[in-house]
């Protein structure tokens, strides 16, 4: 039952991002030289973010109700952090070099995340963007608190309309998703939404983009 409870979950999760990234490619999908076409895709697009936040909401509040009352949480493995020793790094990279490692250059629209590599720490048994992004968030805090704060005022981080990605009240956020005591980031987003703010956060932090590296969970399954 364990299992199955903890499949469902993923699937709520799941569904979540797939809808997500559905978003960015109907978005994509629309010739933008053409007016007529346009202006219905800003009003679909309008309508549909209006749902998903709801649904958002909905599916986030469900997931948790049912992990608390179970205690059965959603990543099925602890995820596996690795700094030193050397012996802890060298037996992760030995597991994940059977994979092959893609860089932030590629879309991952409808693809599963396994693990990533951010410079001298990797993680794997990750089964959802949202993670990803919440453990390299929290590795870039650890890094530069005073930089990962700064984040909540700095212009580069909201959007167009004054939205932020990140804040010190939840309430200014969609879906907010708590990183460190007192910050929150926004975390309705689709996989390409975030390793596009990862790439933004690797420069505003000083690091190469080539410190990272993303593993697919297809690519794992397809070595077993």
């Amino acid at each position: 039952m364990n299992k199955s409870i903890r499949n469902i979950l993923t699937d709520l999760e799941h569904v979540h991002e797939n809808l997500l990234s559905l978003s960015d490619d109907i978005w994509l999908s629309i010739d933008h030289n053409d007016q007529e076409a346009l202006n219905e895709g800003v009003a679909f697009k309008k309508r549909y973010n209006e749902k998903m936040i709801a649904f958002g909401k909905l599916a986030s509040a469900i997931s948790s109700l049912v992990q608390e009352y179970t205690n059965i949480q959603i990543e099925e493995h602890q995820v596996e952090p690795w700094t030193s020793p050397r012996e802890s790094r060298d037996r992760f990279i030995k597991d994940m070099d059977k994979i092959q490692p893609h860089s932030l250059d590629e879309s991952f629209t409808y693809k599963r995340p396994y693990g990533f590599v951010l410079e001298d720490q990797g993680y794997k048994e990750i089964v959802t963007w949202r993670r990803v992004y919440e453990l390299f968030l929290k590795q870039l805090a650890a890094k530069s608190p005073d930089t990962f704060t700064a984040l909540c005022e700095n212009p580069d981080y909201h959007s167009n309309r004054g939205n932020p990605t990140f804040s010190q009240d939840p309430l200014k956020l969609r879906s907010a998703m708590p990183v460190t005591d007192g910050i929150h980031a926004e975390s309705n987003l689709s996989a390409n939404s975030i390793r596009d703010l990862m790439k933004r956060l690797l420069e505003t932090f000083g690091i190469p983009e080539t410190e990272v590296k993303i593993y697919l969970r297809e690519d794992r399954d397809a070595e077993e």
